[in-house]
């Protein structure tokens, strides 16, 4: 599996936070929560990473990772009732526009964890040039 041990950490990061905090908190309280375990674990992570996303070569929109970790997967955090498709399409659009192959999309809000793990390896290049800053 692509990451996978780097993922195996991230989601125990999360069912630790989970469990600790629960549901009902917004985004922000479970970002910092998760910043704290990920590097409990030895994990480089950047929270709120800045990417310009260009189209041709033009600046089309900056993207703020929710956190980027091993700078190799992008894990974007919602606390909402359910998660539904656009949550998802959201992440793969993200994978593409930084070159990233794997993402993941947790919920802390629901009594139980839920999570979605995306890869993206048909194309190692992103659509267009992507520039962090």
């Amino acid at each position: 599996m692509l990451h996978g041990e780097i993922t195996e950490k991230i989601l125990g990061a999360a069912f630790e936070v989970h469990k600790k905090l629960g549901f009902g908190f917004l985004e922000k309280v479970y970002q910092n929560a998760m910043i704290i375990e990920l590097k409990k674990r030895d994990l480089k992570v950047e929270s709120e990473k800045a990417i310009t996303v260009y189209y041709d070569e033009d600046i089309v929109g900056i993207y703020e990772a929710d956190l980027v970790v091993g700078d190799k997967i992008i894990v974007e955090l919602k606390a909402v009732e359910e998660l539904n498709k656009k949550f998802e399409v959201q992440l793969v659009n993200y994978l593409t526009a930084t070159g990233l192959d794997v993402g993941l999309l947790l919920n802390f809000g629901k009594e139980g964890l839920q999570y979605k793990r995306k890869v993206k390896t048909l194309n190692k290049n992103p659509v267009n040039p992507v520039k962090n800053y």
